[in-house]
């Protein structure tokens, strides 16, 4: 009996291994993001990706010379933003919102998000807590903790 467990526990692993996929690593807030560099910006929805483990939400940013540029931003887990109340029809592609957060470390055009505000006035809280951002203990409790 327990020659056939091993025999089955060590083709499972076989198996496994065979059909591992790469996992992207797991961050903190201040790795990849600057607290010190809010961002707001108006602008369309473009997509959601609903992934593990963060949800990106792509925006179109109208420029004052007229050009466009998309921004992403990340957000909490899929699971987290469904508690908040997010759906997937929510948040639909060409729905003009007001994203509010905070820059990349490399300049590029994605920030960590805080708030989603819509078209009626309605926010969401589009963050992550316990990552180390600025706001990471609830939307209810916006205090900026202190530094030591």
């Amino acid at each position: 009996m327990r020659t056939m467990l091993a025999v089955v526990i060590a083709g499972a692993g076989l198996c496994l291994a065979g059909t591992a996929v790469p996992l992207s690593a797991h961050h903190a807030f201040a790795a990849e993001f600057e607290a010190t560099k809010p961002v707001t910006f108006k602008g369309t929805i473009t997509k959601m990706e609903w992934t593990n483990p963060h949800v990106w939400l792509h925006l179109d940013v109208k420029k004052p010379d007229g050009t466009v540029e998309n921004w992403a931003f990340e957000g909490g887990t899929p699971t987290v933003l469904f508690r908040r109340g997010f759906t997937k029809n929510s948040v639909l592609p060409g729905t003009e919102v007001v994203v509010d957060g905070y820059q990349s470390k490399d300049g590029s055009h994605r920030a960590n998000g805080r708030d989603l505000t819509f078209p009626d006035g309605t926010k969401m809280f589009l963050g992550s807590s316990g990552t180390g951002a600025p706001n990471e203990l609830t939307p209810d409790n916006q205090k900026v903790p202190a530094k030591r």
